[in-house]
């Protein structure tokens, strides 16, 4: 009677320290996951150094699918300029109207618009109504077949050119000066021609400038005469030009295109190791229409965005958006 008495107390004080363990041992940690959940996740799309410039993760897979180029910086020359307007011409030099010395009709054709012809070469045949003998036009100068007013069986006219044909090995650039620059513009006075065709500028030299203006434009013609060996510039084709009045050279230039104002910083958008672009702030100096000149924050030789740095800044805007 006496053991059992002994067990049943055992087994009662062995199952209250169970439970006093119960109440007094450590937590569990099923709250954990859930504090763990509800972290929020730290964002790998922008990132900040100790000293603050934001940086953004982009491949240039994605910057080149965007449109975007990099440029590195470098020195550079600003310009001062006066820009003009302007229209390219055949030579009026090198132009030479073909007209038929005698009446008739063409017997044949030989050339056609566009056509390169050398001296003597043939152009057409035509019977002289007169002495109903067939004679040949000939080609007075080398060049090519810019008009054509004549076709097989119809009668040519001593009165109208039938062929005409032009030297276009050089060109005229015929540029509108308006009024308030005429002071500004002279004689020999260098100016670089942009075609737009994507090739770069062409330098050249005034070399006639006219006595009268156009009372219509209100603007005085100025005249550039351009070596054409490869047929480049085209004529009845708009160009621009900049005549150059003063320049200066600087250590450091971006292209404009590459300036961006972020969080009221003026920044550029600079490549660096792997694939991160850092938002740069610089201080920026003298400018022109192509160039601006960084006097702090960006070293020659380093790469930036030059062309559509605004996607950066979108991509850029947006990562923030998603930290925030």
């Amino acid at each position: 009677m006496k053991t059992s008495s002994t067990i049943l107390v055992a087994i009662v004080a062995a199952a209250l320290g169970a439970y006093g363990y119960s109440l007094l041992g450590p937590a569990t940690p099923a709250h954990t996951e859930h504090t763990e959940h509800s972290e929020k996740k730290p964002n790998d799309h922008v990132e900040q150094d100790e000293h603050g410039a934001d940086r953004i993760r982009i491949s240039d897979v994605k910057l080149a699918a965007a449109g975007v180029t990099l440029a590195e910086a470098a020195s550079a020359t600003l310009t001062d300029t006066l820009a003009f307007n302007g229209i390219l011409r055949a030579n009026q030099e090198a132009v030479v109207q073909v007209t038929p010395r005698f009446p008739g009709l063409a017997k044949s054709i030989q050339k056609r618009i566009g056509d390169k012809v050398g001296k003597d070469d043939l152009l057409a045949a035509i019977e002289s109504n007169q002495s109903l003998t067939v004679y040949e036009l000939k080609a007075p100068i080398a060049g090519t077949i810019i008009e054509r007013q004549i076709s097989l069986g119809e009668y040519a006219s001593e009165q109208k050119p039938a062929f005409v044909v032009a030297d276009l090995s050089t060109i005229w650039v015929d540029l509108s000066i308006y009024r308030q620059d005429l002071r500004r513009v002279h004689l020999n006075d260098e100016v670089l021609i942009d075609p737009d065709d994507g090739r770069g500028e062409i330098k050249g030299t005034i070399s006639y400038m006219a006595p009268i203006g156009s009372s219509e434009t209100q603007t005085a013609l100025a005249r550039v005469v351009l070596q054409n060996p490869d047929g480049r510039l085209r004529p009845g084709l708009f160009v621009t030009a900049r005549l150059i009045l003063a320049a200066r050279n600087v250590a450091v230039a971006v292209r404009r295109s590459a300036i961006q104002t972020l969080e009221n910083r003026t920044i550029v958008f600079v490549r660096e190791d792997g694939d991160k672009i850092e938002a740069r702030p610089v201080e920026t100096g003298d400018s022109d229409p192509r160039h601006v000149e960084i006097k702090a924050g960006l070293s020659a030789g380093e790469h930036y965005v030059a062309e559509n740095s605004f996607v950066v800044k979108a991509e850029m805007g947006k990562g923030e958006a998603e930290h925030d």
